[in-house]
């Protein structure tokens, strides 16, 4: 689980709470129906044009991947990179066909299957780099879902503001319709503010975060794959592998490593 995801948009939500009380407002101050149906109901309408609801149906298992990312271990795959280089020098390339079935990690058994098949080197780059750019449009598509959301809500919220604005000068010589008229021209940028910037645009880019990692971990395996073909020495090979991790990390890699 991602520990900060939560512990930030809860948090972010309680200080919200907490300063409306300390302010000495109250929780029922900031409830409007009326609001939230316009911020709400509205950007999500808006997206439904946008988008084909098949697409909208994807938004929940994406923010399950926000909140529960994949765990992508990196010790683990440049120890098996370096495990099928050494077996390879010893015995040859197809020896790592009977290895192939037991990779988890559907790129690199691909890339494994090339390389056994006897593939021209360029050829496999050219393929797993595809791969890798459909990866990142595909995920990138995801992102955009909720960026566009997050453009939507605060201006609905704008557009609540304008109606609630109308309809108070509409009804100024009615003092009784000022109070709530100006709660719903406020509110919805109040409401559209918020969904946006604490909730829609952090997911967003917790996704592209993790697009990134998944990225690197690909071309790691890019690189070791490319390393075995080429018969590299497995130690020559380890260190271009840790090469790709921050320098903070690599020393702690070359520990377990």
């Amino acid at each position: 689980m991602n520990i900060g995801f939560l512990i930030g948009l809860v948090l972010g939500l309680i200080l919200l709470v907490y300063g409306i009380l300390v302010a000495g407002g109250s929780l029922l101050m900031f409830w409007d129906l009326p609001s939230c149906i316009i911020t709400f109901g509205g950007s999500w309408c808006a997206m439904m044009v946008s988008y084909p609801f098949a697409t909208l149906t994807q938004m929940p298992k994406l923010f399950r991947i926000a909140l529960f990312p994949p765990k992508l271990k990196f010790t683990e795959l440049i120890l098996l990179l370096i495990s099928f280089s050494e077996k390879s020098r010893r015995e040859g390339l197809l020896s790592l066909e009977d290895e192939i079935e037991s990779v988890e990690d559907q790129f690199l058994k691909k890339a494994l299957r090339c390389v056994v098949d006897g593939m021209d080197p360029e050829v496999i780059r050219t393929i797993l780099e595809i791969d890798i750019d459909s990866m990142a449009a595909r995920h990138d598509a995801n992102k955009k879902i909720f960026d566009d959301w997050a453009g939507l809500a605060p201006s609905f919220g704008m557009i609540g503001t304008l109606m609630g604005l109308v309809m108070m000068l509409v009804n100024l010589n009615d003092k009784a319709m000022v109070g709530p008229y100006l709660a719903v021209a406020i509110i919805t940028t109040f409401y559209g503010a918020v969904f946006a910037y604490l909730v829609l645009t952090p997911i967003s880019t917790n996704l592209d975060t993790l697009t990134g990692v998944e990225i690197l971990y690909d071309s790691i395996a890019i690189m070791g794959v490319m390393g075995i073909q080429s018969g590299d020495n497995p130690t020559v090979l380890k260190q271009k592998l840790i090469s790709f991790l921050p320098p903070a990390e690599r020393a702690e890699y070359e520990k377990e490593l």
